[in-house]
């Protein structure tokens, strides 16, 4: 990794982190996004405009990265069946486990949530339990 490329990690992991703990110390929310995204199906609680507005921002920064002159590479080699299902399948994941890994990962090991961290864990391993596997054996 060269010296931008780190950089702009660290830049990215400290405006991350900036915006967790905004939206924690603001609403008193974790910034898990399965649980935002959750949040706006019915019922609608009252107050959810902060959770369109946040995911608003999130699908939003992309564009306005480029706009900005960030030069994205992006190539994707899978078919859009496969990736919507593996979008689903990482859902239920989501689902199932009680959390996506930005609040496992972001939010929860910054809480010190031994749940968290346990969850954290686990789908690390075995992020890289597959791609051995995907790239070794299929």
């Amino acid at each position: 990794m060269d010296y931008p490329s780190a950089l702009a990690a660290v830049i990215g992991g400290i405006l991350i982190g900036a915006s967790a703990a905004l939206l924690l110390f603001s609403y008193k929310h974790t910034a898990g996004i399965s649980g935002i995204a959750a949040g706006l199906l019915p019922p609608w609680p009252a107050g959810n405009a902060w959770r369109v507005w946040f995911l608003a921002g999130l699908v939003a920064s992309a564009p306005l990265a480029t706009l900005a002159g960030a030069d994205p590479v992006i190539q994707l080699q899978a078919s859009p069946a496969l990736l919507a299902m593996a979008g689903l399948l990482v859902g239920y994941g989501s689902r199932l486990g009680g959390g996506c890994t930005s609040g496992h990962g972001v939010c929860g090991i910054a809480r010190l949530s031994p749940r968290s961290i346990v969850a954290t864990l686990t789908f690390m391993l075995s992020a890289g339990v597959t791609v051995y596997l995907i790239r070794h054996w299929l």
